[in-house]
């Protein structure tokens, strides 16, 4: 059984596996973390889309992040990571038309 699931799995189930890796780290899949609702923490971002002081809109690989809220703004930003402030209301993933 356990054979099968492996085989199922794919080549970064097994990377993730052989370095005791979680997959999604392996995937290199966006991480949110939120402290209550005034700091958002998100990794593996790819850059903003927009930004104002009521919505942020970031974009992942997974698709993009909507912040909204009041008083928002970056705490910190690097190529990887992206720390905002302020109140957040929401959080949700959004489709972009193009």
């Amino acid at each position: 059984m356990e054979r099968n699931r492996k085989e199922r799995g794919g080549v970064l189930d097994s990377v993730a596996e052989l370095f005791d890796l979680p997959a999604d780290v392996v995937a290199g899949l966006p991480r949110l973390e939120m402290v209550g609702s005034r700091q958002l923490y998100l990794e593996h971002h790819t850059g903003l889309l927009s930004y104002s002081d009521t919505r942020i809109d970031a974009n992942t690989s997974a698709g993009v992040l909507r912040i909204t809220g009041a008083r928002l703004t970056l705490l910190a930003m690097t190529p990887e990571e992206l720390r905002v402030g302020g109140v957040i209301d929401t959080v949700s993933w959004v489709e972009v038309r193009r």
